[in-house]
């Protein structure tokens, strides 16, 4: 009998990888280049380079990173760790980047080098994308290459810049894109910015895969299809409702049981689902229980029946049918990470 294929909401897309496939997404590897200066904000720059690596964990390829310093010595960050990068800072190796991350921080020297300055411009001169992390766009800004751009920068320098460049239009969000500049303000804002990058460059699949692996909590209720301020909001009730739902895989409650739990009626909680996910609540608790199922597969030894039961099927054919239909293959053939 031929089983027939299912596709995950969008809310789960990147929670199962489903969706991620390389001939489809992977279109070439994006060369992504980090600038590191004195001081530089240790955790904006992990933040950043978490999600590329785990891209490259997912979809092997998708983005190529180096690490650059001025002489190629190590630098120093602001946790008194220090980075020794990977490449020597030449023209042939900036001239094959898709993008330039300069990487500042709370004590980086805010005079901009002359070497800086002419980096900045040659690269803007070759379409290179640019961007920065804390304070990074200080100095894409001193060298004139943030005019009429919106961008991010920590909240301790904004005025300065906007007074010292009046041509930038200084933002209050954690991180901004604005065409080829991408600039973040915090840890935070930097893992947001590279995951706009991710979606931009690599796909939204990919992307929202990284945002389910490395963001768990936030990517229940995030897309990465389009700006954050542009999402719909997942109201609290909602929330308790997803909440009680991932509590309860192995008996899935019924719909008139959450809604007494919750003190609202089943239609209630259907139009939340519907305005608010785009989805039924009966659908989005089978993808959950789908969902968590694949993951227990690729992370223990449990038997099959065991892991159907334990998210909530009673039949261990209904789950490997419907395991099939969502996956492209049987559980049985489901890669075990667990050795």
């Amino acid at each position: 009998m031929t089983t027939l294929t299912r596709a995950f909401n969008p809310t789960f897309a990147g929670h199962n990888l489903g969706s991620v496939t390389q001939p489809r997404v992977l279109q070439k590897t994006s060369k992504i280049g980090f600038l590191l200066l004195e001081h530089f904000s240790l955790a904006c720059f992990t933040q950043a380079l978490d999600v590329l690596v785990t891209a490259n964990l997912i979809a092997p390829g998708a983005a190529r990173v180096h690490t650059f310093s001025h002489t190629t010595a190590e630098v120093m960050s602001d946790l008194g760790i220090p980075i020794r990068p990977d490449t020597p800072l030449t023209d042939i190796r900036l001239a094959d980047l898709d993008l330039l991350v300069i990487c500042g921080g709370l004590r980086t020297v805010r005079s901009p080098p002359p070497w800086l300055t002419t980096l900045l411009r040659q690269a803007a001169r070759r379409r290179i994308a640019l961007g920065g992390l804390w304070n990074g766009a200080w100095y894409l800004a001193c060298a004139g290459l943030l005019d009429d751009y919106r961008c991010a920068l920590h909240a301790d320098q904004r005025t300065a810049l906007a007074e010292r460049v009046p041509g930038v239009r200084v933002c209050r969000e954690s991180q901004v894109a604005d065409r080829d500049r991408i600039t973040s303000a915090s840890p935070a804002g930097a893992f947001d910015m590279m995951i706009h990058w991710l979606g931009e460059r690599a796909g939204a699949p990919l992307a929202a895969a990284v945002l389910a692996t490395l963001d768990t909590d936030q990517s229940r209720y995030r897309s990465v299809q389009g700006p954050a301020s542009r999402q719909p909001q997942v109201c609290k009730t909602l929330r308790e409702v997803i909440g009680l739902m991932e509590a309860n895989l192995e008996e899935p409650l019924s719909p008139e049981h959450i809604a007494q739990m919750i003190g609202l009626s089943i239609r209630q909680i259907q139009r939340m689902f519907k305005l608010q996910l785009n989805t039924t609540p009966q659908r989005y608790y089978f993808q959950l229980r789908i969902t968590e199922a694949r993951r227990l597969i690729q992370n223990s030894h449990a038997p099959i029946f065991e892991v159907a039961l334990a998210c909530g099927f009673v039949s261990c054919t209904h789950f490997s049918r419907s395991y099939s239909a969502f996956f492209g293959h049987p559980p049985s053939r489901e890669p075990r990470h667990e050795t």
